[in-house]
């Protein structure tokens, strides 16, 4: 067994650090959803087109996906808290220069690096389940992914209440005093970990195919999350426009209503809990039912009454736990093969999920142009009832959860 990036014992992760770790990825991880609701005056400002105004969160979004599959896996060849530190730096920078940007390549730039420096969260991911002990790494994903969905589903209202208040550049440079704070502290807290060289950086990079290769559970979880987290995106792109259009809601009302989706939050730490009590594979199969039935649900009661947008509201927060509880099954899952590739792994996961993500938010302005929310819920039941038909062909025996991939490394696996 290989623990040469690690003492052969560990205190259990404090509490304190838990929560640290936990409000750093929700910090840094909101960074990648401010300007979702924002286009609008960002355009103005920046001189945009309405055409041209979808690159800034499309440039967010290849930035994230580009420090995914090029940084992420830094993590297991370099120091843990100084790649925290310098890519947190590289975040607040870009922060700082799109509240101050009076052009559109300007913003648009510092928009790709948003996305680049926000790779951090999934940096901290994976390095609170180093901290942890074995059997309580479930409980410890669940509780520092809480903190990121957190982070998630507040970006759109905080951003939209701020700007309301003050102007769109408060929302940039209120995260960026947020990020420099964040840096420090977590420069001085936490404690170092220093993986053992093993590759250099292009084999470590070449490895990233024959990791998804030779791991066929990292293919299958990272494929289950790829549809829901694209239901979830085509909804939160559409029912904005849905809720302007059928509900007559001001962006004021959308915000609220976008707060409604935090509950489902709550789904991470349970999931967490549960899958270490060896309930992984039902709660994958409840996950995506529960996405489903979500979409069904917003056709019970047909119109534009109170008990159809109270509806809407429940099937929000029910899609929600069910996207966030299958990422923590699936991020546990992914990190039980080994902490050698631990970084690679969960680079690669999170860079094709988040590619659903986007494939989700282009189909859904697209589905709603032609066929309204009737047209784009019917994908939404689609998808994730393909998803489920795909699970049922899942073999116990090839995907058992903690089995290591062959090694890409040319040494023993742990």
């Amino acid at each position: 067994m290989i623990m040469a990036h690690q003492t052969p014992e560990r205190k259990p992760i404090s509490s304190w650090i838990l929560f640290l770790l936990a409000a750093a990825c929700g910090l840094i991880v909101a960074n990648l959803y401010y300007s979702q609701t924002l286009i609008g005056p960002i355009s103005a400002a920046t001189g945009l087109t309405s055409g041209a105004s979808g690159f800034i969160v499309t440039l967010t979004q290849i930035g994230y996906v580009l420090g995914l599959l090029f940084i992420v896996p830094l993590s297991d060849i370099v120091e843990n808290r100084r790649l925290v530190t310098l890519f947190l730096i590289v975040a607040f920078c870009a922060l700082l220069t799109a509240s101050f940007a009076v052009s559109a390549p300007l913003f648009l730039a510092a928009s790709l690096f948003i996305g680049l420096g926000s790779v951090v969260a999934q940096i901290l991911v994976p390095y609170a389940t180093y901290l942890a002990s074995g059997p309580n790494q479930g409980r410890v994903v669940g509780n520092v992914m809480s903190g990121l969905l957190l982070g998630i589903m507040f970006a759109r209202p905080v951003a939209s209440f701020i700007a309301g208040l003050w102007k769109w550049q408060a929302v940039f440079a209120f995260s960026a005093a947020a990020i420099a704070l964040l840096t420090i502290v977590l420069h001085r807290v936490l404690p170092e970990r220093k993986p053992e060289p093993i590759l250099s950086y292009g084999k470590l990079i070449i490895s990233l195919g024959t990791l998804l290769k030779q791991t066929p559970i990292l293919r299958r979880r990272a494929a289950y999350q790829a549809c829901l987290f694209g239901v979830f995106s085509l909804f939160w792109t559409v029912v904005p426009l849905y809720l302007a259009d059928e509900f007559g809601m001001t962006q004021q009302g959308i915000a609220w209503f976008a707060l409604a989706g935090v509950g489902g939050a709550i789904a991470a730490p349970i999931a967490g809990r549960l899958a270490d009590k060896g309930w992984t594979k039902f709660l994958t199969g409840l996950a995506m039912t529960v996405a489903a039935f979500a979409f069904v649900m917003t056709h019970l009661v047909p119109g534009h009454s109170m008990t159809s947008l109270a509806l809407l509201v429940v099937a929000a927060i029910l899609l929600d736990m069910a996207v966030s509880g299958n990422l923590v099954l699936g991020q546990r899952a992914v990190y039980s093969l080994g902490n050698e590739a631990k970084g690679r792994l969960n680079g690669l996961f999170m860079a094709i999920f988040f590619i659903g993500g986007a494939v989700g938010s282009s189909v859904g302005g697209w589905s709603y142009a032609r066929g309204g929310w009737s047209f784009t819920s019917l994908i939404g039941v689609i998808v994730p009832l393909l998803a489920l038909a795909y699970f049922f062909t899942e073999s116990r025996a090839s995907l058992k959860v903690g089995s290591a991939p062959r090694s890409t490394d040319r040494r023993p696996q742990e």
